[in-house]
């Protein structure tokens, strides 16, 4: 999922220039020979067992996801199954659905009523367990909340959370009386915020009086007041309390509402209403290259299928399992894979608010521990952190819980990959590396745990029923090699336009190659059909004509022993066109030197070849991420082109990059 969580903000016209394709192929330099058979026991429990189920989707895409559609419940059965004028798809035609329903009611009728369908943990300790009977009390009293304050079907509700339970509950209450919601990540400033609200033209606003942080308050509502003196579409306010007199907030006479005021006396039920298959669950915001925030709309009946199915095979979902998902729900991947994906089936789904490293650099491990975690799902960038600590973190507790770990986010190095295999799985563990986007709604290449030959860093084959393909500059299909990752056939969980703008969606995704789906991401396949993910296309280098991926030569410094992480850009360079800098983050107690500079260029040739060595190599404690956690190698480019830096609004830490510039102009001088 590479630009699952992409999150640069700024503003342009409506118009967003689909990005230029070299005529040249991406060159394919990294080679990974290691694999890793599913262990025997894993494979004799799996779901999933036998491969054959790739053919049977294969044959017939329409009738395996209709077989899928039926696990969940219907009001009302579909009359077609899929509906395709491209680029526009409907699925399950005429079909009559609740996701909120499907997350919680159907649940409560059996066994699962008093089985734990959330397990929260605040930054600061506390813990809360909803179970689904909780869950179902609190979203229907919730709903009327909502009801009572106007809310229609189809009328549009941003939320401004912290990760607290109201979050998933919010959302669930919308799914159910058929208002759209759109989850604004906690960490995103006030502009950031006011723009999302005015592009849906929200109604209501849910915020907290403050989150938890590394220890410091994030003042939600304060921002949330400040973007709102630029709104004209919120009637009401709707505030949790989360942090208390600390938080020091005004409260807006007949605008703002107390969350557990307006709760005391709310109903117990709320008729769920029927909802069409095609009518819209959600808007997620996420960034074009350079435009506005585009608003990914994703519908209700084809969604769920995705994200039930992929949530159910891909993590090989048992009754008993505890599964954390580390990503917040501000991103699609908490969407999918923290609420509709795990609370469709029934699961037990963890929820941490704050930071990996708060008190100390082994919480999440703590958690695992605390919790009997068993399935463990993060991103690269988090692994890399970890092995940046050290395995001294992890080994202060008992992982022996864990089953099955997954990786989403960008692409992961092999050296990652198998720091996380052997410290974390302890070498017993399935590692899932999965592919997907805010787009794409669902994971869309992955391995099934209980068949799939693993590859360290190879998001390995498509899911059964997508259609995933490897093309050059012609569209043409590159049976072996590098070129640009498409999507050949519609799939259920699919965004269905960018909202407000269906002109930009199809000049977006749809008018690079004819009748597919451009993901924008770079990929090669290898011999045997994996697939390997190299980057955004966007940052991919031209060197002397070679055209390099990033993620290739980060990899390569990466499998040195004493490099934590790396990110790899390419500045103007007068006789290659494009020379590689690389920043570099050496592991916790390692000396940076002109030495070590030059050893790990030399490392880089040994591993992919001269023309990926890199010209220069700059140490930094720390490199420049997304509060998503994504590099932003953007303003890594600027800074090494000496440009102004662009946006910087959506950076976890903006002190890093003004670090950064300082000392590659020292350098430079």
């Amino acid at each position: 999922m590479l630009s699952s969580i992409t999150d640069g903000l700024g503003e342009t016209s409506k118009k967003e220039p689909v990005m230029e394709l070299q005529t040249k192929p991406i060159e394919a330099l990294l080679e990974e020979e290691r694999v890793f058979a599913p262990p025997k026991k894993f494979r004799e429990q799996a779901i999933i067992k036998d491969e054959s189920v790739y053919k049977k989707a294969a044959k017939n895409p329409e009738k395996f996801w209709e077989e899928i559609a039926k696990e969940l419940e219907w009001y009302k059965k579909w009359r077609k199954v899929l509906k395709w004028k491209p680029p526009f798809a409907e699925w399950f035609v005429g079909g009559k659905i609740n996701v909120s329903y499907n997350c919680i009611d159907r649940h409560v009728k059996t066994f699962r009523k008093n089985k734990a369908a959330i397990i929260w943990e605040g930054e600061p300790g506390e813990t809360q367990i909803l179970t689904y009977w909780d869950l179902y009390r609190e979203v229907n009293k919730f709903a009327n909340v909502l009801r009572s304050l106007g809310v229609k079907k189809g009328d549009r509700v941003t939320i401004y959370l912290p990760m607290i339970p109201e979050l998933p509950i919010a959302m669930l209450a919308c799914a159910r009386i058929g208002a759209p919601h759109s989850v604004v990540f906690g960490g995103f400033s006030a502009e950031s915020l006011r723009d999302r609200i005015n592009d849906a033209q929200a109604k209501i606003l849910i915020t907290a009086d403050g989150g938890y942080r590394r220890g410091n308050i994030v003042p939600l509502k304060k921002n949330a007041d400040e973007a709102l003196k630029e709104t004209r579409s919120i009637e009401k306010v709707i505030v949790v309390r989360r942090v208390g007199e600390k938080s020091q907030i005004e409260m807006k006479e007949g605008r703002d509402l107390w969350w557990h005021e307006l709760m005391k006396d709310a109903p117990a039920y709320a008729e769920p209403e029927k909802m069409d298959s095609e009518d819209i669950l959600y808007i997620l915001y996420t960034s074009g290259t350079t435009g506005k925030p585009k608003g990914i709309v994703h519908t209700t009946g084809g969604y769920l299928v995705g994200v039930h199915i992929t949530t159910k095979w891909v993590f090989d979902l048992k009754e008993e399992d505890t599964y954390w998902c580390t990503a917040d729900i501000g991103w699609v991947t908490g969407h999918s894979y923290i609420v509709y994906g795990p609370l469709s089936n029934g699961a037990t789904s963890l929820m941490y608010e704050g930071a990996p490293d708060y008190p100390d650099k082994d919480r999440f491990w703590e958690i695992v521990e605390k919790h009997k975690v068993t399935i463990f799902y993060t991103a690269p960038t988090a692994i890399r952190t970890f092995m940046k600590w050290g395995e001294e973190y992890p080994r202060k507790h008992d992982l022996s819980s864990l089953r099955l770990l997954g990786t989403v986010g960008e692409p992961i190095n092999p050296e990652a990959w198998m720091w996380y295999y052997e410290n974390i799985g302890g070498k017993r563990c399935p590692i899932v590396d999965t592919w997907w986007q805010t787009e794409t709604g669902m994971i869309m290449i992955t391995p099934l745990p209980g068949v799939t030959r693993l590859k360290p860093g190879s998001a390995t084959k498509p899911f059964p029923g997508i259609e995933a393909d490897i093309v050059d500059d012609n569209g043409k299909s590159i049976k072996t090699g590098a070129g640009y990752l498409v999507l050949k056939r519609p799939w259920p969980a699919m965004l269905r336009t960018i909202y407000g703008d269906p002109e930009r969606y199809v000049e977006q995704y749809w008018s690079r190659f004819p009748g597919m789906y451009f993901t924008g991401d770079g990929a090669k396949r290898d011999k045997d059909g994996y697939f390997w993910l190299l980057g955004r296309v966007d940052d991919v280098i031209n060197v002397a004509g070679h055209r390099v991926s990033t993620m290739e030569v980060e990899s390569a410094l990466v499998d040195h022993p004493l490099v934590a992480e790396a990110a790899v850009i390419g500045r103007k360079d007068e006789l290659k066109g494009q020379a590689i800098t690389a920043f570099v983050t050496l592991k916790e107690g390692v000396e940076s030197s002109s030495n070590l500079a030059d050893e790990l260029k030399r490392h880089v040739v040994k591993k992919i070849g001269a023309i990926a060595r890199p010209e220069e190599i700059i140490f930094t404690a720390e490199l420049p991420k997304t509060r998503s956690g994504k590099i932003m190698r953007r303003l890594l480019r600027d800074i090494a082109e000496g440009r102004a830096l662009g946006d910087t609004t959506t950076l976890a830490d903006p002190a890093v990059i003004r670090e950064l510039k300082e000392k590659y102009e020292e350098k430079e001088t």
